[in-house]
């Protein structure tokens, strides 16, 4: 599995439809949708799944207004939400002859907990259209429980993959052995706990993101207060433990929380910068209109200094439970 940030043919969307996500935040969470297109159109393709004809004229439309005209693909592809990460197939390459082939993946929406049957065929549908061998394994795993740096190691969490509504006939050697097997890892590190408010049970986008093969970059909740403190603190434990294949530890760069959102009053949301989303030339980095995007910002932008940081404003986009990172799957070269 090539890391996110080795060069992409495209990346796969999923059209926002569902108002049982993102209720009264649908149409401004569309609009954010229609901002990451036109920035990522300007330097690679953009595949979108659209549910039907009404849907595919207003997407059109938003990117008629932001003045998109070439590289933007849609497909009448219907899904049960937007989160393409999760139900799009994750693409491999082989190491010598840099032929591709895609993985499908059980997707049961976290654990049975919304419908996904439509989610669950967009796999092999984006398989077919690209023209590649499409590989499906009896294992339920989503796209944003994983990260890889593309030299072998696999991050991801505890609370997610060894969660009783994911594989209760599988224990944790058994589940190592079908990422090492089927996604060409030679290592896998575990953090325990995601950020509150995951509806994914701890999905590894949201907390640890590798930035290149030995840099970790990773949450921290400074209030003590705040639920997601000792989380976070843990989990930058652990990672400091955390050794590459060589037995050389990595450099661990921290990324402040943003300010608690809610939707309503008692419903936390699950905002983090830790849901960038790498592309060809640029970082789309979610936003919450709070003093901390200033640091987020210039942060990343230490990271990947090949990159321009493309802010995008994330703070309708998450009623529905996820940003940047969550709505799109890379399609390597």
């Amino acid at each position: 599995m090539p890391a996110e940030w080795e060069p992409h043919q495209g990346t796969w969307l999923s059209y926002p439809h569902n108002p049982k996500s993102f209720f009264t935040a649908l149409k401004s969470a569309q609009d954010a949708f229609a901002d990451m297109v036109m920035h990522l159109a300007k330097v690679e393709e953009v595949h979108i799944n659209v549910n039907d004809d009404a849907m595919e004229r207003a997407l059109k439309l938003k990117l008629k207004k932001r003045k998109v005209t070439k590289n933007v693909f849609l497909h009448r592809f219907p899904t049960n939400d937007a989160w393409c990460r999760d139900h799009g197939c994750i693409v491999l390459k082989h190491q010598k002859t840099g032929a591709r082939v895609a993985t499908d993946w059980i997707f049961n929406a976290w654990g049975g907990k919304y419908p996904s049957a439509k989610d669950n065929r967009i796999a092999k549908k984006m398989s077919s259209f690209l023209g590649l061998p499409c590989f499906s394994y009896p294992l339920v795993m989503e796209g944003g429980s994983i990260d890889v740096n593309g030299a072998g190691v696999l991050l991801t969490t505890e609370l997610c993959l060894l969660n009783k509504n994911r594989n209760p006939h599988l224990n944790k050697e058994e589940i190592e052995t079908a990422l090492k097997s089927n996604l060409g890892v030679k290592k896998i590190l575990w953090l325990k706990d995601g950020i509150a408010g995951d509806d994914t049970d701890g999905h590894i986008d949201d907390i640890a993101r590798f930035t290149d093969k030995n840099t970790i970059v990773t949450v921290k909740e400074k209030n003590k207060a705040d639920e997601n403190h000792a989380i976070c603190r843990d989990n930058i434990e652990r990672l400091k433990s955390f050794r590459n294949l060589d037995g050389k530890p990595f450099r661990i760069v921290t990324l402040p929380m943003p300010e608690p959102r809610y939707y309503r009053k008692d419903e936390r949301l699950p905002a983090s910068y830790a849901n960038f989303y790498i592309a060809n030339g640029i970082v789309l980095l979610p936003v919450f209109n709070c003093a901390q995007d200033k640091e987020a910002i210039r942060i990343l932008k230490g990271l990947f200094k090949g990159r321009r940081i493309v802010p995008i404003d994330a703070t309708d986009i998450i009623v529905g439970l996820g940003t940047c990172h969550c709505l799109s799957q890379q399609i390597p070269l």
